[in-house]
């Protein structure tokens, strides 16, 4: 499963993020996710409770905040939801639309514990 790949690339950007914070370890991480992203929600979970056994993430959690497909019309200009096997205007019916949203996988915030912060004098 591809996912397990997905989760080992994520986690290196939490570490690198948690030990440029100088912090203790991780908390809940925020990822959002298109249904056109290519990754299976499910997998993604099962995937992370496996990858987050190293330093910091141990005991880290994932949180996913599923994004909506967006598409932008050439013809009529109208911006709209669409579903994955139906990318068309919903205004005009045209197919000739780009995709605004949907095919994300974004870290979107990291909850860090035992920040160590120095106060500036």
């Amino acid at each position: 499963m591809h996912e397990l790949s997905v989760c080992e690339a994520l986690l290196a950007q939490v570490r690198a993020t948690a030990n440029a914070n100088q912090a203790g370890g991780v908390g809940r991480v925020t990822v959002r996710l298109g249904p056109l992203s290519g990754v299976e929600p499910e997998l993604l979970t099962q995937a992370f409770s496996i990858a987050r056994n190293g330093p910091l993430t141990t005991e880290a959690s994932l949180h996913i905040e599923p994004q909506p497909i967006r598409i932008h019309c050439r013809d009529c200009g109208n911006e709209n939801e669409a579903t994955a096997n139906r990318l068309l205007c919903r205004a005009c019916g045209s197919f000739r639309v780009n995709l605004i949203s949907g095919d994300e996988l974004l870290l979107a915030r990291v909850e860090l514990h035992g920040v160590n912060r120095h106060p500036i004098d």
